[in-house]
């Protein structure tokens, strides 16, 4: 893609990383972007050389939100815009059979926040700040704030979090539990890149059923989550990384779970 894109994406190591480009207004979201990170995470989902996803912004702000101008006279309810853009790329990140990193480089803010959110792993720089800022202009949070945040730090931290509008900086956000990990800013790209990798080599195929699991568990009963868990176990036990890990284990070695090229591996 080229620099004037309002997504760039590249990958290395097995990890793409695809960037909100729009600096300038500190990323904040147009029809154009939601359409075209959502295309390029399927696109991402679909290559094999990709391992791993980060989604991070371009300049000072991870993402600023809703970019107003381009909503301003369109004729588009609210739930018709939501329905066309955001709510197919949450439902994007959370189903994508690949872990999703949301690499937090700066303010998040509304619709922002959501996206920051979504993440399987949230790693967020020392500057970045995450502000569910929907009640300042008397909305309700949306592309899926009211299911991650409550999920994450409680019903009632999340309530006064959205009501106030109360900006979150790194340090309390990692209190919180809001992101797993805080860099420093000059160092964050490098540290990103070096802990996606750490998340590449690791089996790919047991990770995707990871994340069904997980997503399954949050909604179901602990029934459910206990015969969801057996059926997926045995699509885990029959392919090849399960071979590869007890051979490791056996022989004593880190365990390679990454196919060389041309390679032919159960599975």
């Amino acid at each position: 893609m080229t620099q004037d894109s309002v997504i760039l994406s590249q990958t290395r190591a097995g990890v793409c990383t695809l960037t909100l480009n729009r600096p300038d207004k500190l990323n904040a979201a147009n029809d154009e972007l939601l359409l075209t990170l959502a295309a390029e995470l399927k696109k991402a989902e679909a290559d094999p050389a990709v391992r791993v996803v980060v989604i991070t912004g371009e300049g000072r702000g991870f993402c600023a939100g809703q970019d107003l101008g381009d909503v301003s006279g369109r004729g588009m309810t609210f739930t018709e815009h939501l329905n066309a853009t955001y709510n197919p790329l949450i439902r994007t990140i959370r189903t994508l059979d690949k872990p999703v990193i949301s690499a937090v480089n700066g303010v998040a803010a509304g619709a922002g926040a959501s996206l920051a959110l979504a993440g399987d792993i949230r790693l967020w720089a020392q500057s970045a700040r995450l502000i569910e800022i929907f009640s300042n202009i008397a909305l309700v949070p949306d592309s899926g704030s009211t299911w991650f945040l409550p999920r994450l730090v409680g019903y009632s931290r999340a309530f006064e979090l959205m009501a106030l509008a109360e900006r979150v900086d790194a340090d309390t956000a990692l209190k919180m539990g809001l992101c797993e990990h805080v860099f420093s800013d000059e160092s964050f790209a490098d540290d990103v890149q070096a802990y996606a990798e750490r998340l590449a080599a690791r089996p790919a195929n047991a990770l995707k059923l990871t994340k069904q699991a997980l997503n399954g568990a949050l909604t179901g009963t602990l029934d459910q989550a206990l015969d969801q868990e057996a059926a997926l176990q045995q699509l885990a036990g029959d392919h090849w990384e399960h071979g590869e890990g007890v051979t490791a284990f056996k022989e004593k070695r880190a365990p390679n779970f990454v196919r060389a090229e041309g390679q032919v591996l159960k599975g």
